[in-house]
């Protein structure tokens, strides 16, 4: 993720105000021997400081659409870090240095917000839009002052550009398939056969209920069909002995 924002902001560095003007744009940190190399006007653009945004941290899934926009996989959402670039202009005279910093900013301040369309392809799958401020109250920890100091180098005005871009994360998940069909209820009785498939369920319930409310009273006439039959068989013929 990194080295595609060097890309980006390197291009918008070369783009421009500044298209067509032939001048390099150089990553490299500026230090004395660097500088020193150089054969002419260059911008900077250091990479100094990389920390998570943790303001934009989120928890859970997010859902990953396929071309029908069915879900199919999950995954957790990205961490989003700041990077921080120290640009410089480096001429032989200030006044030219200053003017490349005026087109810098007239660059890209109309560009504080990059929309998917102009990011990598690893960024724009995540259809995401990268903020960039330029020129903004410095937050970080180090001063500039500082970081001049521990590359060795002479003190040069300079722009803070900051690029908040999103990293993936991973693993994703797979997704379930999609419910087609609704949700069903099947009631039984409670000598354990199937009810009638066209009858509503309630209407399978009390009938259940009043099938095992009766059942006493039928048990009760079985028991009394039995005893006539049996009495029927044992009872003697007419003209029989009694």
């Amino acid at each position: 993720m990194i080295h595609e924002v060097d890309e980006v902001l390197k291009e918008l560095l070369g783009g421009g105000v500044l298209a067509g003007s032939g001048i390099d744009v150089s990553l490299e940190a500026p230090t004395r021997e660097w500088s020193a190399r150089r054969n002419g006007p260059v911008l900077n653009a250091y990479l100094y400081d990389i920390r998570e945004d943790v303001a934009r941290r989120q928890r859970g899934h997010l859902p990953v659409h396929d071309e029908r926009d069915i879900v199919i996989k999950r995954r957790q959402p990205p961490r989003w870090f700041r990077l921080s670039y120290l640009v410089t202009a480096w001429t032989k005279q200030p006044q030219d240095e200053h003017r490349l910093l005026s087109a810098i900013l007239a660059t890209l301040l109309p560009r504080e917000l990059l929309p998917p369309a102009q990011l990598p392809p690893s960024l724009r799958a995540l259809g995401l839009s990268v903020p960039l401020t330029v020129a903004s109250i410095q937050t970080e920890a180090r001063s500039l002052a500082e970081i001049w100091s521990a590359l060795g180098g002479e003190l040069k005005p300079s722009l803070d550009v900051v690029v908040t871009a999103p990293f993936p994360a991973f693993p994703e998940y797979d997704a379930g398939p999609p419910v087609t069909e609704g949700l069903g209820v099947r009631v039984r009785s409670f000598d354990g056969t199937a009810g009638d498939p066209e009858t509503p369920w309630e209407e399978r319930t009390e009938q259940a209920v009043d099938e095992r409310a009766h059942r006493p009273r039928q048990v009760a006439a079985a028991e009394r069909n039995r005893a006539r039959r049996t009495a029927r068989r044992i009872a003697p013929r007419d003209g029989g002995p009694r």
